[in-house]
């Protein structure tokens, strides 16, 4: 999936924003989840995306951790730039490894749409807007004026990290798809 939406995600205009058939996604799901094969490539690039983003919201506690919520929320009010990344690095390291492995990969798709943003309209508060939802979410419920709240700072957390994905993760974010 990840690597479809690395080559395909760039050159389309409001990816992760415009939702794939219903119906089509239902029926893949279920053939994902029965371990039966399935060529993504075949289908429209916006039922991927689709299909990735059920994918994070089924993540038990989210990728980024319910646990750590309230320290992921904090960074978004610290100082400097600088201050924000190595918060972010040290709570990265909290992570388990697949759901840092992940990450990489996610920021490197995310990455790669924004540096061509001119061409699909998704820049990184763009992106952000619609992929936060799916990466982190409070322990507990909340009631709607709190979780309004809570969406934006997640929101503002996911652009800085599209933002800076290089400096927190690495340069190899550039070449972790190899040469497409």
């Amino acid at each position: 999936m990840l690597s479809l939406l690395y080559q395909e995600g760039p050159s389309t205009e409001g990816i992760f924003r415009r939702s794939g058939s219903a119906k089509t996604c239902k029926e893949l799901k279920e053939k994902l989840d029965s371990g039966a094969e399935v060529d993504l490539a075949c289908e429209s690039i916006f039922v991927t995306a689709s299909l990735f983003k059920d994918f994070l919201r089924n993540i038990p506690g989210s990728i980024l951790s319910s646990q750590l919520c309230d320290k992921w929320i904090s960074v978004v009010d610290q100082g400097n730039n600088e201050e924000k990344i190595k918060s972010i690095q040290r709570l990265i390291e909290q992570l388990p490894r697949a759901n840092v492995v992940l990450l990489r990969y996610l920021f490197g798709v995310l990455h790669g749409i924004e540096m061509r943003s001119e061409e699909n309209q998704m820049n990184a508060f763009n992106l952000a807007i619609c992929i936060a939802p799916s990466l982190l979410w409070p322990p507990v419920a909340a009631t709607p004026d709190v979780e309004s709240e809570f969406t934006k700072k997640v929101s503002s957390l996911v652009q800085f990290l599209t933002e800076n994905c290089c400096r927190i993760f690495g340069e190899e974010i550039n070449s972790l798809f190899g040469e497409m």
